[in-house]
Protein backbone atom coordinates (compact mmCIF):
# COMPACT_ATOMS: atom_id res chain seq x y z
CA UNK A 1 0.00 0.00 0.00
CA UNK A 2 1.37 3.29 -1.05
CA UNK A 3 0.50 6.19 0.67
CA UNK A 4 0.78 9.36 -0.64
CA UNK A 5 -0.58 11.65 2.06
CA UNK A 6 1.55 14.01 3.70
CA UNK A 7 2.93 13.70 7.27
CA UNK A 8 2.44 16.72 9.59
CA UNK A 9 4.76 16.95 13.43
CA UNK A 10 2.10 17.58 15.81
CA UNK A 11 3.91 20.96 16.16
CA UNK A 12 2.95 24.86 16.88
CA UNK A 13 4.76 27.14 14.71
CA UNK A 14 7.23 25.73 11.68
CA UNK A 15 9.60 27.14 9.60
CA UNK A 16 10.14 27.75 5.87
CA UNK A 17 12.72 25.03 5.72
CA UNK A 18 10.42 22.42 7.23
CA UNK A 19 7.53 23.24 5.32
CA UNK A 20 9.60 22.87 2.38
CA UNK A 21 10.72 19.69 3.63
CA UNK A 22 6.93 18.11 4.74
CA UNK A 23 5.77 19.58 1.12
CA UNK A 24 9.18 18.19 -0.74
CA UNK A 25 9.07 21.46 -2.70
CA UNK A 26 12.07 24.56 -2.71
CA UNK A 27 11.30 27.08 -0.20
CA UNK A 28 10.85 29.47 -3.23
CA UNK A 29 8.23 27.83 -4.85
CA UNK A 30 6.36 27.75 -1.41
CA UNK A 31 7.12 31.87 -1.03
CA UNK A 32 5.28 32.49 -4.75
CA UNK A 33 2.35 30.18 -3.35
CA UNK A 34 2.22 32.73 -0.61
CA UNK A 35 1.94 35.61 -3.02
CA UNK A 36 -0.93 33.75 -5.34
CA UNK A 37 -2.80 32.35 -2.46
CA UNK A 38 -3.01 35.30 0.67
CA UNK A 39 -5.18 32.72 3.14
CA UNK A 40 -1.48 30.64 3.79
CA UNK A 41 0.54 33.62 3.97
CA UNK A 42 2.76 32.71 7.36
CA UNK A 43 3.31 34.95 10.12
CA UNK A 44 6.58 36.54 11.05
CA UNK A 45 8.56 36.07 14.43
CA UNK A 46 10.49 39.02 15.93
CA UNK A 47 13.62 38.18 13.93
CA UNK A 48 11.47 38.43 10.54
CA UNK A 49 11.58 34.61 10.18
CA UNK A 50 8.27 33.26 8.54
CA UNK A 51 6.22 30.63 10.63
CA UNK A 52 3.55 28.83 9.91
CA UNK A 53 0.59 27.02 11.60
CA UNK A 54 -0.66 23.51 11.21
CA UNK A 55 -4.00 24.73 9.48
CA UNK A 56 -1.58 27.04 7.04
CA UNK A 57 0.41 23.64 6.21
CA UNK A 58 -2.59 22.11 5.63
CA UNK A 59 -4.05 24.62 3.59
CA UNK A 60 -0.32 24.23 1.67
CA UNK A 61 -0.40 20.98 0.99
CA UNK A 62 -3.96 21.58 -1.01
CA UNK A 63 -2.55 23.68 -2.70
CA UNK A 64 0.33 21.42 -3.73
CA UNK A 65 -1.85 19.03 -4.40
CA UNK A 66 -3.94 20.83 -6.88
CA UNK A 67 -1.19 22.18 -8.48
CA UNK A 68 1.52 19.62 -8.44
CA UNK A 69 -0.46 16.28 -9.09
CA UNK A 70 -3.99 17.72 -10.51
CA UNK A 71 -1.96 20.14 -12.49
CA UNK A 72 -4.50 22.60 -12.15
CA UNK A 73 -2.79 26.51 -13.07
CA UNK A 74 -3.10 28.88 -10.54
CA UNK A 75 -6.44 30.11 -11.60
CA UNK A 76 -7.81 26.74 -11.71
CA UNK A 77 -6.80 26.21 -8.70
CA UNK A 78 -7.89 29.51 -6.94
CA UNK A 79 -11.52 28.65 -8.45
CA UNK A 80 -11.43 25.13 -7.50
CA UNK A 81 -10.53 26.34 -3.81
CA UNK A 82 -13.41 29.21 -3.82
CA UNK A 83 -15.78 25.83 -4.57
CA UNK A 84 -14.37 23.61 -1.86
CA UNK A 85 -14.98 26.97 0.54
CA UNK A 86 -18.40 27.96 -0.44
CA UNK A 87 -19.43 23.91 -0.56
CA UNK A 88 -17.96 23.94 2.71
CA UNK A 89 -15.61 20.99 2.13
CA UNK A 90 -12.45 22.46 2.39
CA UNK A 91 -11.58 21.50 5.29
CA UNK A 92 -12.48 17.71 4.29
CA UNK A 93 -9.97 18.09 1.21
CA UNK A 94 -7.48 19.14 3.45
CA UNK A 95 -7.76 16.34 6.18
CA UNK A 96 -7.77 13.93 3.38
CA UNK A 97 -4.37 14.71 2.18
CA UNK A 98 -3.02 14.78 5.52
CA UNK A 99 -1.23 11.52 7.58
CA UNK A 100 -2.02 11.27 11.28
CA UNK A 101 0.33 10.30 13.75
CA UNK A 102 -1.47 6.71 14.05
CA UNK A 103 -0.88 6.03 10.33
CA UNK A 104 3.02 6.95 10.89
CA UNK A 105 3.16 5.10 14.18
CA UNK A 106 1.15 1.65 12.17
CA UNK A 107 4.14 2.34 8.70
CA UNK A 108 5.23 -0.59 9.93
CA UNK A 109 2.58 -2.42 8.01
CA UNK A 110 3.85 -0.64 4.64
CA UNK A 111 6.88 -1.31 2.29
CA UNK A 112 8.27 2.50 2.90
CA UNK A 113 8.04 3.47 6.37
CA UNK A 114 8.33 6.85 7.82
CA UNK A 115 10.63 8.07 10.67
CA UNK A 116 10.06 10.99 12.29
CA UNK A 117 13.36 13.17 14.28
CA UNK A 118 12.93 15.81 15.69
CA UNK A 119 10.87 18.19 12.76
CA UNK A 120 12.62 15.98 9.93
CA UNK A 121 10.17 13.82 7.83
CA UNK A 122 12.10 11.11 5.65
CA UNK A 123 10.64 8.14 3.16
CA UNK A 124 13.55 5.52 3.19
CA UNK A 125 12.94 1.81 2.73
CA UNK A 126 13.82 0.73 6.16
CA UNK A 127 13.29 -2.53 8.52
CA UNK A 128 10.00 -2.41 9.55
CA UNK A 129 9.83 -1.20 13.56
CA UNK A 130 6.93 -2.12 15.76
CA UNK A 131 5.13 1.17 17.90
CA UNK A 132 5.64 -0.33 21.04
CA UNK A 133 9.54 -0.52 20.47
CA UNK A 134 9.33 3.24 19.53
CA UNK A 135 7.50 3.62 22.51
CA UNK A 136 9.46 1.96 25.06
CA UNK A 137 12.82 3.95 23.01
CA UNK A 138 11.07 7.16 24.06
CA UNK A 139 10.51 5.90 27.56
CA UNK A 140 14.17 5.48 28.02
CA UNK A 141 15.49 8.93 26.27
CA UNK A 142 12.82 10.70 29.20
CA UNK A 143 14.77 8.86 32.01
CA UNK A 144 17.94 10.06 30.21
CA UNK A 145 16.83 13.42 30.26
CA UNK A 146 15.21 13.80 33.41
CA UNK A 147 18.47 11.92 35.04
CA UNK A 148 21.63 12.35 32.95
CA UNK A 149 23.18 10.31 35.28
CA UNK A 150 21.65 7.31 35.01
CA UNK A 151 22.74 4.67 32.93
CA UNK A 152 19.95 2.98 30.13
CA UNK A 153 20.41 0.03 28.56
CA UNK A 154 20.82 0.17 25.21
CA UNK A 155 21.19 3.91 24.98
CA UNK A 156 24.77 5.13 25.23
Amino acid sequence: MNDSRVYIPNRIYFRIGDVAEILAVKPYVIRFWESEFPFVAPDKASSGQRVYRRSQIEALVLVRQLLHIERYSIEGAKKKLTELRKAAKLKEAMMALVRSSDDVLDAHSTDAAVIKIGSIVSKEEIPAMAAESLKEKLVDLQKLIREPGVNVPGLK
